[in-house]
């Protein structure tokens, strides 16, 4: 591949989750240094791109599923580089007036997020880090297309992983704390049930070279990032088994990855 010419500001010298994950979906945005590291997991999760299609199967359900909940306003939070089926557009099919605002702190999502929205005034991303969440919700531009006394979806898709132990509570409960009730969290997980330990180490080992490691969690782990919410049917599943939809199938199951779609009361 011939590498793009570097935009002012990006940093190529570590991978980048965002730039990875582009690759993962065969997209252009990533450098020799991500598809290095996506080189890496490859070899210990061969099945990361199967995994990586599941998981945009899922989102598109659970949008989806939001929007008939009534959701007209999403915060898409690690959204990562534009890519077809994104929230805003599979909203937006079911709901036109539906609003998104994608987050994300890697200055290369900002810039093509940027210029891909541009005349979309429904729909903007801004630059903030899940891991301060006030800067995500209190953003001027969050705060503009964003109504929190109404029902909010939020989207945390691949996200949490990337989250430590000690990180997690705060930054559920600040992002839980803020959303009206009715509103919505969902999110998706790699786990390390079912699965070889060998191949959990080889993805965490990969994921150190980058800004932002990833942490393999059980399901009851798991399941206390929704603590103050209510687990919609059929729970916490693996992606396969949450509302499979025949008329948009997703990829063979790979079951890495849980995910769930709950309700504040």
């Amino acid at each position: 591949m011939v590498e793009a010419r570097v935009p002012s500001g990006i940093d190529i010298s570590r991978p980048s989750v965002a730039r990875m994950y582009d690759y993962y979906l065969d997209g252009k945005d990533n450098f020799a240094v991500d598809r290095a590291a996506v080189a890496q997991v490859e070899a210990a999760m061969p099945e990361v791109r199967q995994l990586a299609r599941e998981n945009r199967a899922f989102l598109r359900r659970a949008v989806r599923h939001m929007v008939a909940a009534g959701i007209r306003q999403f915060i898409d939070i690690g959204a990562g580089l534009p890519t077809a089926g994104n929230t805003h557009e599979v909203a937006q099919q079911a709901a036109p007036d539906a609003r998104v605002v994608y987050v994300d702190n890697d200055p290369i999502v900002l810039a093509h997020g940027r210029a891909l929205l541009a005349t979309d005034q429904r729909t903007t991303v801004v630059s903030a880090d899940l891991r301060r969440p006030a800067d995500v919700l209190e953003n001027p531009e969050v705060r503009r297309l964003i109504d929190f006394d109404q029902p909010v979806g939020i989207l945390l898709i691949a996200m949490t992983h990337f989250l430590t132990d000690d990180e997690r509570a705060p930054v559920l409960g600040a992002l839980r704390d803020a959303l009206a009730p009715g509103s919505y969290l969902t999110t998706t997980h790699v786990t390390v049930d079912g699965h070889p330990a060998e191949a959990v180490r080889g993805v965490e080992d990969a994921y150190r070279a980058t800004p932002t490691p990833i942490f393999f969690r059980t399901h009851a782990e798991i399941l206390r990032l929704f603590d103050g919410f209510e687990l919609v049917e059929p729970g916490l599943v693996t992606l396969d088994a949450w509302r499979p939809d025949p008329a948009d199938p997703a990829p063979e199951a790979t079951r890495w990855l849980y995910g769930g779609v709950a309700r504040k009361p």
